[in-house]
């Protein structure tokens, strides 16, 4: 668990590293890579020792969801998250917008509807479009520190053909871990609307004390509309093994998600299935609670030193290692904060325009770096807006 350590990601075909310069003009020779969501953290050494052992062991043919990969997952979203599910309500995706495209494909037809909290993830906006479907932003409110929904508006704003809403819990980018009473008010409206729920829940191990997530299966009334998502990439830095977690516990709807997925000739990804058999487990559980403090620490060595900056406004983060800040009290233009960020400060970060309705003036940073890091990321900050303070 030495989240300390420096690891030379260039040259590796890291996106992260090894795109930054042609696409934010930041070389990786003398820049930081804060933009897309994975951490530059070593894997749990159980990870690696089943990932060797399966190389030993020579074979590496077709895989199956086998059962001690289906008990893994039972186990940690009971133990973890309170939520006993059952190994049939469980199948698996290259990866979780891989799961959102299926469900597209499946239960919306050309035109439909899809809603979406903005400011949220932007492959989903990419995979409605790319399917002819329409994108529906509702905007969260800034209330404070954190993001709030407002129903009313929401309800104002449906036209009948929407069918389908993709929820990001906890949120990316903003941090938000939805609490009960937020959670029962989304399922409301879903039901209110007769709309498909998607629950993207992929940072639900990535929770700060004093929050706590909770499933939305967990919501009275959610089961019959709902499809869950998650995956332990964000959790353990193994995203390159493209598995995703589909939890489907309506028959129907698992049966129809089943048969589009069957058609598409998709298999397990066999380095996914032995992964998640090694991490989900205590001994996993217990690397995430050092990961969740060490995350913890970066939140506020990077908040605050942010929050020096006059008119930079960092978002609590309640949970995830992706840390939102708006800049408009600055009355700097979008693309003279990104020039500072870019050019001055030598950070990639991902610029807020791109996550829809609300993400303008915003600029999100990825903190899952070594704390050495996250502190020389602040200073260079601090430095490029010098001039403010």
């Amino acid at each position: 668990m030495n989240f300390d350590e420096i690891i030379d990601r260039r040259g590796t075909g890291s996106d992260k590293w090894d795109q930054m310069e042609s696409l934010f003009d930041v070389s990786p020779d003398d820049g930081l890579a804060m933009w897309v969501a994975d951490t530059d953290f070593r894997v749990p050494q159980v990870a690696l020792d089943a990932m060797q052992k399966l190389v030993d062991h020579g074979i590496l043919g077709y895989s199956d969801a086998t059962k001690p990969y289906k008990d893994a997952v039972c186990w940690w979203m009971e133990n973890r998250h309170g939520w006993k599910i059952e190994p049939e309500w469980l199948l698996t995706t290259s990866g979780l917008v891989n799961a959102v495209a299926i469900a597209l494909d499946t239960f919306t037809e050309k035109d439909d509807g899809v809603v979406l909290f903005t400011p949220v993830y932007h492959a989903f906006a990419k995979v409605i479009k790319a399917q002819g479907r329409t994108v529906v932003e509702c905007p969260l409110v800034r209330d404070g520190d954190k993001y709030v929904m407002d129903f009313e508006a929401y309800d104002a704003q449906m036209t009948g053909k929407e069918k389908m809403l993709i929820l990001c819990s906890p949120h990316n980018p903003a941090g938000r871990v939805w609490t009960k009473e937020e959670l029962s008010e989304v399922v409301a409206f879903a039901k209110r609307h007769d709309l498909l729920l998607i629950s993207d829940e992929i940072h639900q191990d990535l929770v700060y004390d004093g929050y706590k997530h909770v499933p939305t299966a967990l919501i009275e009334g959610a089961l019959p509309r709902l499809i869950t998502l998650n995956a332990p990439s964000k959790t353990f830095n193994v995203a390159g093994a493209n598995c995703g977690h589909v939890i489907i516990p309506d028959e129907d709807i698992r049966t129809k998600f089943f048969t589009r997925k069957k058609s598409l000739g998709l298999s397990p990804n066999v380095f996914g299935v032995k992964l998640t058999q090694a991490l989900y487990n205590e001994e996993g559980g217990k690397w995430v609670d050092a990961l969740c403090k060490y995350l913890g620490e970066n939140r506020k060595i990077f908040e605050e030193g942010v929050a020096k900056i006059p008119g930079a406004k960092p978002m609590h983060l309640e949970g995830t290692y992706l840390a939102w800040v708006d800049f408009a009290d600055t009355g700097m233009s979008a693309a003279e904060v990104k020039k500072r960020i870019t050019q001055d400060a030598k950070i990639a970060a991902t610029p807020g325009h791109v996550f829809g309705k609300g993400g303008e003036h915003h600029v999100r940073f990825n903190l899952g770096l070594p704390a050495s890091r996250i502190e020389d990321a602040v200073e260079r900050l601090q430095n490029a807006f010098a001039d403010l303070q």
